[in-house]
């Protein structure tokens, strides 16, 4: 019975695992552990640049979301505005 229960819970473990390791905070840790095998003597300047780059990526994914959202929002209204008799059963 208790092997059962064990079994379940490193089986239930491996995909909260996953998610876990795929997360920003996990691909943090893995970054912060690269920098640490690397010889984690980097320059303060080399850090410094990779944290405003990494911000800079970020702010391009949300950028790039708006731009997503406006361009649907856009074609939404160009077919609301194409023809509003075309809506309009004919009688």
């Amino acid at each position: 019975m208790w092997v059962l229960a064990a079994i379940l819970i490193v089986a239930l473990l491996i995909p909260v695992a996953a998610i876990l390791v795929d997360s920003p905070l996990g691909k943090s840790v893995a970054r912060r552990m690269d920098g640490r095998i690397d010889g984690g003597g980097s320059s303060p300047e080399l850090r410094d640049m990779q944290r405003k780059v990494e911000l800079m990526e970020t702010e391009l994914e949300d950028l790039n979301r708006s731009v997503a959202g406006m361009r649907e929002e856009l074609q939404f209204m160009q077919r609301l505005l194409e023809d509003p008799r075309r809506k309009k059963p004919t009688s």
